[in-house]
């Protein structure tokens, strides 16, 4: 197969910063509403922290509405910004690459290997993204499902949805790794390998014992470079001494 051009570096550190960077500045009201707070447990009666969803009173009055704003707006933020948004530039990335991967193909021959590498790629972006949507779809449900009957609903059910959120936001970063695993070979297989090499012990021991054979074979080698040929026999020691 042809070589392919390789990225330069400056055009993945700008890919890199855009999406850093715009994903921290989506994330900055969220920052702001939240704050801890302090109440005394109904049961065992101890005062505990907790996060509550209410602005800070110490904000400058310009930014204190701001984040007043983004409350009362805030499910529609974090619908567009936390679910359309991630979606819909994965689908697009996929939809470009695969035009490019296309007209690749037709004008040259690629490897066998590298298509299938760009495929496990493909499929572990898509099994991400199909996970990272079926966890936050309930989490997007509850939060509109919150800010228009809220009045309506008892404590007790609120704090139900809310669990039912942190537990899909908790299956959702444990399928991630796995799904990673599985899906990708090579980081899978490098996994199994280290956690096979730590749970067999690779103690200073078999390092020693690895270590003295090699340097026993590395011993045997170099004694086998002088000793092929035939040594010469050694020449008659000189009688060192007075005659009798």
């Amino acid at each position: 197969a042809s070589a392919r051009p390789i990225e330069q570096c400056q055009s993945i550190i700008a890919k890199l910063a855009v999406i850093w960077v715009g994903s921290m500045m989506l994330s900055v009201p969220e920052i702001l509403l939240w704050q801890l707070a302090q109440d005394t447990s109904p049961v065992s009666g101890v005062v505990t922290e907790y996060c509550a969803m209410k602005p800070s009173p110490n904000l400058p009055e310009s930014i204190y509405s701001l984040v007043l704003t983004y409350q009362n707006a805030r499910m529609w933020w974090y619908f567009g910004c936390y679910f359309c948004l991630p979606i819909l530039f994965t689908i697009s990335c996929q939809l470009v690459t695969r035009r490019v991967s296309g007209t690749q193909k037709k004008s040259e021959c690629r490897a066998t290997k590298h298509s299938q590498c760009e495929s496990h790629l493909n499929c572990t972006i898509i099994g991400l993204t199909i996970i990272y949507g079926l966890c936050t779809t309930p989490e997007n449900v509850c939060n509109i499902v919150v800010a228009y009957m809220s009045p309506d609903m008892s404590k007790q059910t609120l704090d139900l949805l809310n669990l039912i959120n942190q537990f899909f936001l908790f299956f959702k970063c444990s399928v991630t790794p796995v799904l990673l695993l599985c899906l990708c070979r090579p980081l899978g297989q490098a996994f199994m390998d280290c956690c096979c090499c730590c749970c067999e012990g690779c103690g200073p021991d078999t390092a020693s014992s690895e270590g003295s054979a090699d340097s026993k074979l590395k011993t045997e080698m170099s004694s086998s470079i002088f000793f092929d040929k035939p040594r010469e026999s050694p020449p008659p020691l000189l009688t060192l001494g007075t005659p009798c």
